[in-house]
């Protein structure tokens, strides 16, 4: 086979043994991609490493797997990296999660502020919590990542920044600002990203408190989605694995 489905599964996975998929899993193999029995496939459960299994029993809404090989392992993670991301409208806090995991992140929190227009509590906020971790595990499947980042429970912007720990604490906006070649290599960073209307000059202040510091990418104004994952790109360039 050219090119082996890679799928994502909570099982605990070793070579030699054999696990059951979940009922979606198994339509999108059997159902969608035609596989049979005897076919290959590439798993992974965010352990970091991506085995090799083999279809042994391939059922109308069922398929089970059997290990065979650990086929890759992720290397250590040169540049720790937390998002404090204020949540966006519609789907831009999905696209962020998305291309984040695709450029590395390891760390993900979303975050409320005085002007996020979006609110959620209780049942809402834990389905959009489910929401954002299967955006996650669908990028990690689609790039090739074998751990997944964690989505972290949500905060207020201000119980993040005093809680976060991180070589570097960034936080960009269009004030007070520090060009990245003046900011010492670190060994892991936390970027504090605004809504779509930015961060207040208290908000700022109460950061820069707590040790962050103000970050420019350049002269223009990006939107939210595009300044976070601006910034994580030029992170990884200047300090990762880019």
């Amino acid at each position: 086979m050219a090119t082996r489905p890679r799928i994502y599964t909570p099982e605990t996975l070793a070579v030699s043994c054999t696990i059951e998929l979940d009922t979606q899993a198994s339509i999108h193999l059997i159902k969608v991609l035609r596989l049979t029995q005897g076919d290959e496939l590439r798993l992974f459960n965010g352990d970091g490493n991506e085995y090799l299994a083999r279809i042994s029993v391939a059922g109308k809404k069922n398929a089970q797997v059997t290990i065979e090989q650990i086929f890759s392992s992720d290397a250590k993670v040169n540049l720790p990296l937390h998002l404090g991301q204020v949540v966006s409208k519609g789907d831009r806090m999905d696209f962020t999660i998305q291309k984040a995991t695709e450029l590395g992140i390891t760390d993900i929190t979303p975050l409320w502020s005085e002007r996020c227009d979006v609110r959620l509590k209780g049942e809402r906020l834990e389905k959009k919590m489910a929401h954002w971790n299967k955006v996650a595990i669908s990028a990690c499947e689609q790039s090739g990542r074998n751990r997944i980042p964690t989505i972290h429970p949500a905060l207020n912007y201000d119980e993040w920044a005093r809680s976060v720990e991180s070589d570097a604490k960034l936080v960009l906006h269009t004030r007070d600002q520090k060009n990245l070649r003046n900011i010492e290599v670190p060994k892991s960073v936390a970027l504090l990203v605004g809504p779509e209307g930015g961060i207040t000059d208290l908000e700022v202040e109460f950061c820069i408190q707590q040790g962050f510091t103000g970050l420019t990418l350049g002269p223009r104004i990006l939107r939210t989605e595009t300044a976070a994952l601006a910034a994580l790109s030029v992170f990884q360039f200047q300090w990762g694995d880019f």
